[in-house]
């Protein structure tokens, strides 16, 4: 699978019940665990005092990633995503640093 990096901001539809937000966002960590334990999403970051949501995913391309990964987060209508493809670096320490 390819790694993606992905930048997501949610923005809610004004006039949405607060009682609908909380709904998508429970439903929301519900699927981000199920995308983790399929291999999909590897890591999540929130920048301090933002509500952007940074993350490393993983697909076959970016055409699965936007339509059967991000396409499957319940807050997926509401965001805007910025994808960058990565590739890794010569210098990379790896996963233990």
């Amino acid at each position: 699978m390819k790694e993606f990096l992905v930048e997501l901001t949610a923005d809610v539809p004004e006039g949405t019940g607060q009682a609908e937000v909380e709904r998508r966002r429970a439903a929301e960590a519900v699927r981000a665990k199920e995308l983790a334990a399929e291999g999909h999403l590897f890591r999540l970051w929130r920048p301090v005092g933002e509500l952007r949501v940074i993350g490393v995913w993983r697909a076959v391309d970016e055409a699965q990633l936007r339509e059967k990964v991000l396409g499957s987060l319940p807050m997926w209508p509401w965001a805007t995503a910025v994808i960058t493809p990565l590739q890794p670096h010569p210098n990379d320490p790896g996963p233990t640093g």
